[in-house]
């Protein structure tokens, strides 16, 4: 197997594939997004000629450090494992089953992506959170094909701009993003802070006889902190299989090479779930050294340990009154007069 990866060493960035456990750089101008400008076939023709002609002296893993596999362009991360959704409802709302609309079509949100980070990487907890959890998912990373624009796609054309898979986790900041929910929109803060991509990327070619008759693929799912395991999910279990999320995407908008599009959290893959089934904080939420693994099965792991939490936060909003008129702006008593 061939993976698609970014690593430091000695204080350059490189970009090249992993092959059995070294690292294969391309030249140095080289990065991520080429290949997916690409396309996988190109890559594949590079990654078969890269391996054949590869240094000697070509550096193990252990050698360098791996940085996130990609700078996405976009992330679009959606919610489709059933049991998920129910577990969370509870947990956040109080309330129990999944609400019909789930059921109805792919749901996603944006999340930010000039804050992703690596396996390795210590992630802060962020300003006001005290539920501070983790996601369980894996991501697809699109690439071009000939001939398709990425828009109004059909789930034919959609499954061609899979590119290959990663491993994602989501973190969550729970009682802030229960927080901001409540306003009818997000969530924003209580997610934008971190999401982990890696270890690198399996290309799509390498899944191609594991798909299912309707396109979903059983790959385990386990998420471990400080190596307990919470539990294990299939790939499977998803509502919709990668091809159906990324044709949703595509309507009445546009996918391009480089986007990345998340699974959402498998069913027992993140503490929020197990909160909501348990009706307690049990297991208790993230705190400061603790360690964080997530190992999906094909593709290979990711950890991060917590790290401190930030205190900085914006002040609550000022009453204002409402419907005052601008200063200087006329009242509504002189309009109605000047219209007589």
């Amino acid at each position: 197997m061939v993976t698609i990866a970014r690593w430091t060493q000695d204080g350059a960035v490189r970009t090249g594939f992993v092959h059995e456990g070294r690292c294969l750089a391309l030249p140095g101008a080289t990065t991520p997004q080429d290949l997916f400008d690409a396309g996988l076939k190109a890559t594949l023709q590079l990654a078969a000629r890269t391996v054949a002609d590869a240094p000697v002296d070509a550096p193990a893993l252990d050698q360098v450090r791996l940085l996130a596999p990609l700078e996405p362009r976009t992330v679009r991360d959606f919610v489709t494992f059933e049991e998920h959704v129910e577990g969370v409802t509870a947990s956040i709302d109080g309330a129990g089953g999944v609400v019909p609309e789930w059921y109805e079509a792919p749901t996603f949100y944006f999340t930010n992506p000039h804050t992703i980070r690596a396996t390795g990487e210590t992630i802060p907890v962020p300003a006001g959170c005290s539920r501070m959890d983790l996601e369980t998912e894996v991501a697809v990373v699109l690439g071009t094909v000939d001939g398709l624009t990425g828009t109004d796609l059909d789930p034919g054309q959609a499954h061609r701009m899979i590119f290959g898979y990663t491993i994602l986790n989501d973190w969550s900041a729970r009682d802030v993003q229960a927080r901001e929910m409540k306003v009818r929109l997000g969530p924003c803060k209580g997610k934008d802070f971190a999401s982990t991509l890696g270890p690198w990327i399996v290309t799509a070619d390498e899944f191609t006889d594991r798909h299912d008759a309707e396109g979903f693929l059983d790959l385990a799912m386990t998420a471990y902190v400080d190596d307990e395991p919470l539990g294990t999910d299939s790939l499977a279990h998803m509502g919709w299989p990668f091809a159906e999320l990324v044709a949703y995407a595509s309507q009445d908008s546009r996918v391009v090479p480089g986007d990345v599009l998340g699974s959402g959290t498998s069913g027992r893959g993140c503490l929020a779930e197990l909160w909501g089934r348990h009706g307690d904080l049990v297991p208790p939420p993230l705190v400061e050294g603790d360690r964080v693994r997530l190992v999906v099965e094909g593709i290979g792991e990711i950890e991060n340990t917590i790290g401190a939490r930030r205190s900085d936060r914006i002040p609550a909003a000022r009453a204002r009154r409402r419907g005052r008129a601008r200063a200087g702006a006329p009242t509504a008593q002189a309009s109605a007069a000047a219209h007589r």
